[in-house]
């Protein structure tokens, strides 16, 4: 009976000990991370919420912007393309009667006595050919030398007008990947920012973001007669019509949704507010923030007047409209809408005149 019994089992070292804790822990650690319960995020506290989706919402301003500059390229490209096929169109519509002006020559030839083998090179399948032969225009006369011409002249002008609309569509096709890559990186930001907002109370929420849950509805209704608006912002005028009618058009935007890429005239980004403002007061802008803080004349802090465009951050990613006392007119984020606030909110990063 003896021989069946187990052999007796070596009591485990430390160092095979300290293995074999690791080796299980680690195979816990994998366990849990299959069943899904090892990836818990973070408990965040409100104030954590607020700093993190601020900063989010700064990187996505500043996708916006990049955004916009691109989408603003992306258009003129697309205006330059189709004026180049447009142009393209009715150069091969001269081509054509050129064409059919040498086949009337070639007819009337033909009606004369035959068809010179020249001739015959002109109506082929392939009439580049012919125009390679300089014996071929020195045979033609006047009135055939004046036909060939014209159509060596029209493939020239066809050929240039398709090698440069090949340059634009390489281009516009850079700058749509380009958008598709800002796009992603603008709502992916604003998703995170979502779902870090999602885990707040509702009264959190509002501590978070700033809102006050009238979003800015009363400020829009008083702000009806134009004239008002420019009484509250303070004894100091704006400078001009233009800037006193661009801030009451800001004025009666409060309120309105942050949407980014938006121009208005329901909805407004940062740059798209600023630019329907002075658009309404006859003014064109650029369409970003780096470009437009270069659109007029740099003013200092002390000297804003109301319709001023201010500009905040190191990157200049965001732009309002001071109104007077200290105080802008801006669209800050997905959740706020348009609304006034002081212009020592943010970073201040300059300011420029525009009107």
């Amino acid at each position: 009976m003896a021989a069946h019994r187990k052999p007796p089992q070596r009591p485990i070292s430390g160092h095979t000990a300290r293995t074999a804790a690791t080796l299980a822990l680690a195979g816990a650690a994998t366990a849990t991370g299959f069943d899904g319960t090892g990836h818990a995020e973070p408990h965040l506290t409100p104030t954590q919420v607020k700093a993190k989706v601020d900063t989010l919402y700064r990187e996505a301003e500043a996708a916006t912007e990049k955004y916009n500059g691109v989408k603003e390229e992306a258009d003129a490209a697309q205006r330059r393309l189709s004026a180049l096929q447009d142009e393209t169109a009715r150069k091969q519509t001269r081509l054509n009667s050129a064409r059919e002006a040498l086949g009337s020559i070639a007819a009337a030839q033909y009606r004369d006595g035959g068809i010179d083998p020249a001739w015959q090179l002109a109506l082929s399948s392939d009439p580049d050919r012919y125009l390679d032969g300089a014996a071929f225009a020195e045979r033609a006369g006047d009135r055939q030398a004046a036909a060939v011409s014209r159509v060596r002249r029209h493939l020239r002008e066809i050929e240039r007008l398709r090698g440069a609309a090949r340059v634009e569509l390489k281009s516009l096709r850079s700058r749509q990947a380009e958008l598709n890559r800002q796009k992603k990186t603008v709502t992916g930001k604003l998703d995170e920012a979502r779902r870090l907002l999602a885990r707040l109370t509702p009264r959190q929420r509002t501590e978070a973001t700033g809102a006050d849950g009238t979003g800015g509805r009363r400020a829009s209704r008083s702000a009806a007669d134009p004239r008002e608006p420019l009484a509250r912002a303070g004894s100091v005028p704006a400078p001009t019509t233009r800037a006193a009618a661009a801030v009451a058009y800001a004025y009666s935007k409060l309120g309105s949704p942050y949407v980014w890429g938006a121009t208005g005239p329901n909805a407004f980004d940062c740059s798209g507010l600023v630019l329907a403002a002075y658009r309404s007061a006859g003014i064109s802008l650029p369409r970003t923030t780096y470009a437009q803080i270069s659109a007029g004349r740099r003013v200092s802090r002390a000297e804003l007047r109301p319709g001023d465009l201010v500009f905040f951050y190191s990157g200049i990613s965001h732009v309002g409209i001071y109104v007077g006392n200290g105080r802008m007119i801006h669209a800050p984020n997905p959740s706020a809408p348009v609304r006034l606030a002081p212009v020592d909110q943010m970073p201040f990063a300059g300011a420029t005149r525009v009107a």
